[in-house]
């Protein structure tokens, strides 16, 4: 069984102020329209965006996995809708000209946030940046990287806490971040204290 490993509420903490001051000294005082991919990224971006000195807009996005039928052929596409959940979000007319920022939790594939990216792009901002607490490398299918990283790992396992929920739905409340199927709720409380190896603009994690 998969060891589990464990991200401490506080080198989260330290990671996440770090992004702040990074994503404050690129945003230059100007304003930064932030794009929440919810529900997963609720808890990283409320900290996040509490980091970031400079005037801020959040727009939210749910993402909706659909299996379509053509012509007897069936296919995985992903929406993506805004509050409401009746246009794709948010309207193109509120980034054009901005400097927008798309925040999810995990990059993992990078299909959905690269395929969000573009549906973005097309409202043809000023920059276009995309912001992860986890860069997992070794499942990625496009050719994607992030901008801004809290941690990277090359681990497949699956992670839990801090807004990510289990297998079973639980642990979002969770402070630590846990990856690994044989976690519980005692390995969970427990915090990870070897130091941060540091990278550009994130850390790395095994």
């Amino acid at each position: 069984m998969a060891k589990a490993s464990t991200l401490s509420a506080a080198r989260i903490a330290n990671r996440v102020k770090a992004l702040g001051r990074q994503i404050t000294r690129d945003a230059r005082g100007r304003r930064l329209d932030i794009v929440v991919t919810m529900d997963r990224s609720f808890m990283f971006a409320a900290d996040l965006i509490r980091a970031i000195e400079a005037p801020v807009v959040v727009h939210f996005v749910r993402e909706d996995i659909r299996d379509i039928d053509l012509g007897g052929h069936r296919r995985r596409e992903v929406f993506f809708a805004n509050r409401s959940a009746t246009t794709a979000a948010p309207d193109q007319a509120e980034l054009k000209g901005r400097d927008v920022l798309l925040v999810d939790s995990v990059l993992d594939s990078g299909v959905t946030q690269d395929f969000l990216l573009r549906r973005l792009g097309e409202s043809k901002p000023r920059s276009l940046r995309l912001a992860v607490l986890l860069d997992k490398t070794s499942r990625r299918r496009v050719p994607l990287e992030p901008d801004y990283f809290g941690f990277r790992t090359a681990s497949n396992l699956l992670w839990s806490g801090y807004g990510l929920a289990a297998p079973n739905g639980t642990g979002r409340n969770i402070r630590n971040l846990v990856a690994g199927s044989s976690s519980n709720g005692a390995s969970r409380s427990k915090a990870v204290k070897k130091k941060a190896g540091r990278a550009h603009r994130g850390a790395k994690i095994s």
